[in-house]
């Protein structure tokens, strides 16, 4: 079972306002030197700063890690994180095909060497499939967190640019301003913890929420190691992907809702 954080119910601060939407696009413009995300407006459909609530939750203290995943595919037979030719070059990423040999699963084992690294190459029905497996096997209800959960529970309730505090630290997540440009072990940035202790909310893979932007994309958040500046990276930050897309950048970590007062996690 993963680690969890308890997440307690009630208020946060959630969104952006322009002032940190303006500091994001600066941060990017170093990195790239360029304007390329002010140009293409990465930030402009964020949603606007504001008070918003939660019931309480546990949530994974990382994402969902190829290891955990295995255990799905033994027990289900389900298909094994990857995809083809074919199939890739339909998305019209900018990732050459090449790029998915890596995280790719062979004959239902992943990687090796890395068993402890998110999971990727997964649908977000891959990881709803994988929420109703590990519920069967607890007997708990797992699911994928809301938007509003997500960024709660990566970056408190004071409505801070990071899940670390204001400013911007490369030292602090999986992310190309500091990285290795490529996924690590889940856990390894525990200097960019957050509030509650969540791990790897910024940068390492974007994760799926259950929030749907109309009926066939989902809400993704968190940023990657694919990533710089890294604007991306703030809680506060949103896209929407093809619920289909099986991505390299893209991963999950799930919640189970509990009672407001004294539901544990363990």
């Amino acid at each position: 079972m993963p680690g969890l954080m308890r997440i307690p119910a009630g208020a946060f601060i959630m969104g952006s306002d322009a002032v940190e939407r303006e500091m994001a696009y600066h941060l990017d413009e170093l990195a790239y030197r360029e304007p390329v995300t002010r140009e293409q407006e990465w930030y402009a459909a964020e949603l606007p700063r504001q008070s918003a609530e939660t019931g309480a939750f546990c949530i994974m203290a990382t994402a969902v890690t190829n290891r955990q995943y295995a255990a799905f595919i033994a027990a289900t037979r389900h298909r094994a994180p990857g995809v083809d030719r074919k199939t890739w070059i339909s998305y019209g990423l900018i990732h050459p095909y090449q790029s998915t040999v890596r995280f790719a699963w062979k004959v239902h084992r992943p990687p090796a060497g890395r068993e402890d690294h998110p999971v990727v190459l997964v649908s977000l029905a891959d990881a709803q499939r994988y929420a109703a497996w590990l519920t069967r096997q607890t007997g708990q209800h797992w699911r994928l967190p809301t938007e509003p959960e997500w960024e709660k529970a990566v970056r408190g309730t004071d409505g801070r640019a990071f899940p670390w505090g204001a400013e911007f630290d490369p030292h602090k997540l999986n992310s190309a301003d500091d990285g290795g440009f490529d996924s690590t072990p889940a856990g390894q940035f525990a200097r960019g913890r957050g509030p509650f202790g969540l791990l790897d909310g910024a940068g390492q893979v974007y994760e799926w929420t259950g929030t749907m932007q109309g009926r066939a994309r989902a809400i993704v958040k968190g940023g990657s190691w694919d990533d710089r500046g890294c604007g991306v990276c703030r809680p506060a930050a949103r896209h929407s992907r093809p619920a289909g897309i099986k991505h390299i950048l893209i991963g999950f970590r799930l919640v189970r809702e509990i009672a407001p007062e004294n539901g544990r996690c363990e």
